[in-house]
Order: structure tokens, then C-alpha cells, then sequence
């Protein structure tokens, strides 16, 4: 007897191979890049936390350090090196999201492209190409979200530890976790269904394994002034109105989803808030991820600036969401072709947005200099200039470099051949976590780098009987200036060489 398979099951499959087929590709690409891009300066920063392991750090948990020094175990203090695991955790977060789409919506091919739309989210196509807090944070984000489905899937209490797991390894990502604790406690709470877990003991013992898991980087705060708490919860004192930036915080999230994938977010967000065609537990567990946080947010843009990536722990279930809006919900009216085009457009529109952030990075094809953000940012020109750098310290003599912010120092840390000290004189509240550089570092000439625009030069040049100009050298992508260093021979200490002001939180 020949045995038919149903046509649908066999789409499915087709579907699920052509979206595993995409995705593969899309992580070559990732891995090519990670090879070939100079780092951040905040990954040079975060690689600077690698060599010093440690429970906290002014600006963030650790999870980014830990991170990077596994990749650089494997791969060396390389630029691949330091992006190998952000890179490669979005193979698990892809599987998770796929997964829980699948189980939640009991359909193989929304589970196929809630993983494809969230592989073309820039939160993921870009966020994972760079070993920044967002990659371990989107992952633990994900698997966050599949738990939480295996719950809805078995009724098996369980799945709470893996809930507490998954949980912990976001909130030591980044404290923009603490919103997906908030959406499942509201979960719990708002759901009729989901009551009776309240009455159990599982939830409360996923709780106390994130909360355990998170402990350290609550005692290192408090043995350092809560120096990093302060820093980011200091983010939501008002300190004057701009509702314009609530635009800007829209514009911002369309291009962080992408523009197709927003509108059928957006759309399918709506969807389930209005109740169509979604199971109850689904419908309020998505709504409850995205929610609290989208609603913050909102508030924050009224405010001040809300950078794009901020929103990442709701980017899994915002991909759920719009691919429930793509399959699931029959459109009509003038929202019909709006969410045919939305759909038929999302891959094409996504694939070409991160292609050609890929090509500008690499290649600078647009010579934008100053104004693009993948050269300002991505270090372009920063191993030639580290060279030049190098090459005057060897000249003078000097032993240690010195440094005027962090973007540099950890630059110049990465990428100078010789691989001197490397010392920033101003904001020592980054350093915390390090012990103080022996003073004798300073014995003899020191080279003195900083931008030439920086205001404290003067103020820098007093703590030195010597402090003579050698001249100006510059970051250049294609010729084109980037940004432009003063170089001074120093020496000479007077008393402290470093300007120990508190962090800005504290002055306020």
C-alpha cells in the first residue's frame, strides 16, 4: 500500500527546509563577518572585562565577559575570536523560537518563519555578528519563551527550573531582563488558566534559581557603591519632557524589526489584544512579554532617547507575533493588501537591509566618513592608526600609553602590536572591577592620546612637569577622516595622574 502524505504537511516541510537552508546561510554570513570587520569599541571594552573576570562591571552583569573569554579560548585574541559564541548562540535562540512558535500556535510553518523573521531582525542579524550584552541576552530571551511554551504544552511544573535557568542567564546578560520577569508574573496573574500555578510551588522555585543565579552581581554592587545599578536604573529619572523622541523611538524599532516585520507585529499584537483566533494562555503570554515592556519604553521616549536595541528581550515573541499575523489572521479591507505586501516583502526587505549594513561595514562603499555609524563605531581604520601609535611610542620610548575614554583604551589594547599598558587617566569608575595600575607605570616618558576635541586636555597636561605635542594623527576608512588624536609626550607625574571624579549618576 502507498501511503499519501497530506499536502499541507508536505509544504510545511519544503517551507521548513527552504527557511533552515536561508538561515544556515545567513549564519556564514555572521561567521564572515565576525572574521573580517575590526571590533566595536565596545567589544574591544567588553574584551578588556574578559582578562579580568569578575561578578559585575560599571556598565553591565558579566554574562558578555564570560562569553567573550570562551570564544577567545577557542579562537585566540582575535576579532573572530571575540564574536565566535555571540555568533553561534543564535543557532540555540533560533531553535527555541522556532519551537515555541510551533508548540504555541500548533503550526509547523509559523514556527518556520517566527524563526526566520527573528534571524532578520537586527537585534539578531547584526546584534550576533558583534559580541555585545545583546546576543546572550536574546538567547536566554528565547529560551525563556520555549519554556515557558513547554508549560502551556505539558502542564508539567518542571519546566518552572528551566524557566529559572533561562531567566538567571538573561538577567546576567543585561538588567533589561528583569521586564520578561515582569511578563510572566503578569502571566500568571491576568490568565485564569494559569492560576493554579501560583498555588504550586514550581514558579516560586524557578524564581529563587534566577534570583540565586543573579545574587553575585547584586553583592558585587553593593561592595562598589551599586556603581552599575545606579548607572542604569539611574536611567529613568525625568529630567524634562521631549515627546518628539516618541517618533524617533517608532522609526527606531521599524528599522530594528525591519519594516515589514513591524507592521505585521504591530498588526498581529493588535490581533491578539482584540482576541482572534488565538488560544487564551498563547494570547496572554505573548501579549504579557511584549507589553510591559513596549509600554516602559513608550514612556522612556517621552523623555529621553531609547536606543533601538534596548527592546531585545521582546524580539522572540515579537516574532511570534508577526508570523501569527502573517499565517493565522484573515485580513480584509485596506488591511489586507497592507499585510499581503507586509508578508510577501519581509524576507526581500530583510535579507537587503542586512546586506547592506554587511557590505557598508566591510567595504565602506558609501564614503560617508564621520556620519556612518558602521565606521564610527565598528573600529575602520583602527588597526593602521594603532600601528602609527605604536610606532611613535617605540620612538620616544615610552613605555605606557596613555588614555582620555574608554573607546580608546580598549582599542589600543586590542590592536597595538606590542601590546603595552594601556591606562585611562579620566573616568576610573569603569575600572572598578580591576586593581589600581602601579604607579610605577608612569616612571619615564609616557605617550598621551586623546581626541582633539577633548576639553580636559588642559587639566590633563597640569599633572605633568612635561607635556609637549607631537602632533595629530587620524582614524581614515577610504581616506576619508573618521576621527582625528592628538599624541603628546608626557612625563613627570605631579601627585595623582588620574582625575577621579564620580560617575555622572553620582554627580546629579
Amino acid at each position: 500500500m502507498l501511503s499519501r502524505r497530506d499536502p499541507a504537511d508536505i509544504c510545511a516541510s519544503a517551507t521548513a527546509r527552504a527557511v533552515v537552508a536561508l538561515i544556515a546561510v545567513l549564519i556564514v554570513g555572521r561567521l564572515i563577518c565576525a572574521a573580517v570587520l575590526p571590533l566595536a569599541f565596545d567589544e574591544a571594552y567588553y574584551w578588556l572585562w574578559s582578562k579580568e573576570l569578575s561578578f559585575g562591571y560599571y556598565d553591565h552583569p558579566p554574562m558578555i565577559a564570560l562569553v567573550i573569554r570562551l570564544g577567545t579560548m577557542i579562537a585566540g585574541d582575535t576579532e573572530f575570536g571575540v564574536r565566535l559564541i555571540a555568533v553561534l548562540l543564535g543557532i540555540p535562540a533560533t531553535w527555541a523560537v522556532w519551537r515555541a512558535a510551533t508548540i504555541l500556535f500548533d503550526d509547523r510553518r509559523i514556527g518556520a518563519d517566527a524563526a526566520l523573521y527573528f534571524n532578520l531582525s537586527l537585534i539578531v542579524s547584526i546584534g550576533t555578528v558583534l559580541a555585545t550584552i545583546d546576543a546572550p541576552l536574546v538567547a536566554g530571551a528565547a529560551f525563556v519563551l520555549f519554556f515557558l511554551a513547554k508549560i502551556v504544552e505539558t502542564d508539567r511544573g518542571a519546566w518552572w527550573l528551566a524557566v529559572g535557568v533561562a531567566m538567571g542567564f538573561s538577567l546576567l546578560s543585561k538588567y533589561s531582563a528583569f521586564f520578561l520577569g515582569v511578563g510572566v508574573v503578569a502571566w500568571l496573574v491576568f490568565t485564569p488558566s494559569m492560576r493554579k500555578w501560583l498555588r504550586t510551588p514550581w514558579p516560586y522555585l524557578g524564581g529563587m534559581i534566577a534570583l540565586a543565579m543573579f545574587a553575585p552581581v547584586v553583592v558585587w554592587n553593593a561592595q562598589h557603591e551599586w556603581a552599575s545599578f545606579l548607572k542604569q536604573f539611574g536611567r529613568t529619572e525625568v529630567r524634562g519632557w521631549e515627546p518628539a523622541k516618541l517618533l524617533e523611538y517608532v522609526v527606531t524599532q521599524a528599522g530594528v524589526a525591519t519594516p515589514s516585520v513591524f507592521i505585521l507585529g504591530i498588526a498581529g499584537f493588535i490581533a491578539l489584544a482584540c482576541r482572534w483566533d488565538a488560544v487564551p494562555r498563547t494570547r496572554a503570554l505573548l501579549i504579557s512579554l511584549i507589553a510591559p515592556m513596549a509600554l516602559y519604553f513608550i514612556w522612556h521616549s517621552l523623555h529621553t532617547r531609547v536606543q533601538g536595541n534596548w527592546t531585545a528581550p521582546a524580539a522572540p515573541a515579537f516574532a511570534l507575533v508577526a508570523a501569527f499575523a502573517a499565517h493565522r489572521v484573515a485580513w480584509s479591507g485596506w488591511r489586507a493588501p497592507l499585510m499581503h505586501w507586509s508578508r510577501v516583502l519581509a524576507v526581500p526587505v530583510g535579507l537587503a537591509i542586512s546586506a547592506a549594513i554587511y557590505v557598508q561595514a566591510i567595504f565602506g562603499v558609501l564614503p560617508l566618513g564621520v556620519a556612518d555609524p558602521t565606521a564610527r563605531q565598528i573600529g575602520a581604520g583602527m588597526p593602521a592608526l594603532a600601528r602609527e601609535i605604536d610606532a611613535m611610542r617605540e620612538k620616544i620610548g615610552a613605555r605606557t600609553v596613555l588614555t582620555t575614554d574608554y573607546a580608546m583604551t580598549a582599542w589600543l589594547s586590542f590592536y597595538l602590536p606590542s601590546h603595552p599598558p594601556v591606562v585611562q587617566v579620566t573616568q576610573r569608575f569603569r575600572f572598578v572591577h580591576r586593581p589600581e595600575p602601579p604607579m610605577t607605570l608612569f616612571d619615564g616618558p609616557l605617550l598621551y592620546v586623546c581626541l582633539t576635541n577633548y576639553e580636559g586636555l588642559a587639566s590633563d597636561a597640569s599633572r605633568f612637569n612635561v607635556f609637549e605635542k607631537l602632533g595629530v594623527v587620524t582614524r581614515q576608512r577610504r581616506g576619508i577622516t573618521i576621527e582625528s588624536f592628538i599624541l603628546a609626550r608626557v612625563e613627570g607625574r605631579k601627585g595623582d595622574p588620574f582625575d577621579r571624579s564620580p560617575p555622572p549618576e553620582r554627580q546629579r
